[in-house]
């Protein structure tokens, strides 16, 4: 299955597709320094770990994000930590491939993703937090439809001090409570 998009296509990721030049994304320093997975240095072993159990997993999934003219895989974007009671879920994605970086990739990933939340998986809500610095990401979500509804504060420990976290989110329908519904 293919996610069709006008530069990009995603598809799910599978062990196979782990290559040298993800692992070697995965530890960049510069790519992951909004991610929590910089913390531990990262191989093909485990990242092939990690594309298994979330292929395994019913309440995540993960694609990986091809440039349409030449295959290259340059990138990931999750659905995760789904809710099946609640019916939402979270996004989170990176581009490896830094050449890729501004040029309107990640909005589109995210939103081939979040209608493929809303359209095959029946979420309601899709929801992504960010550090502060992250501007590019923040950009990407509010270009793709998605909107601020909060911050944590001093929620992620970056470059030696505390920084917030802004949080966003798209819901597929909206609905209205009247002052009674609330009574």
């Amino acid at each position: 299955m293919k996610l069709q998009g006008q530069h990009i296509y995603l598809r799910f990721l599978s062990p196979d597709d782990v290559s040298d030049a993800y692992v070697a994304w995965m530890n960049n320093a510069e790519i992951t320094q909004y991610l929590e997975s910089r913390w531990s240095v990262q191989t093909l072993e485990s990242i092939r770990a990690f594309v298994k159990a979330v292929a395994d997993s019913s309440n995540d999934y993960l694609f990986g994000m091809f440039l349409k003219d030449t295959h290259q895989h340059i990138g990931n974007i999750k659905i995760g930590n789904i809710n099946p009671h609640h019916h939402y879920g979270d996004v989170g994605l990176i581009i490896g491939d830094k050449a890729s970086w501004g040029k309107g990739i990640a909005a589109e990933a995210i939103s081939l993703v979040t209608r493929y939340g809303f359209e095959e998986l029946n979420l309601n809500k899709l929801t992504a937090g960010m550090y502060e610095h992250n501007v590019g990401s923040y950009r990407a979500f509010i270009k793709a439809g998605y909107r601020e509804v909060g911050r944590y504060e001093k929620h992620f420990f970056y470059q030696g001090r505390y920084v917030d976290a802004f949080l966003v989110e798209k819901c597929r329908q909206t609905s209205t409570l009247s002052n009674s519904t609330l009574l």
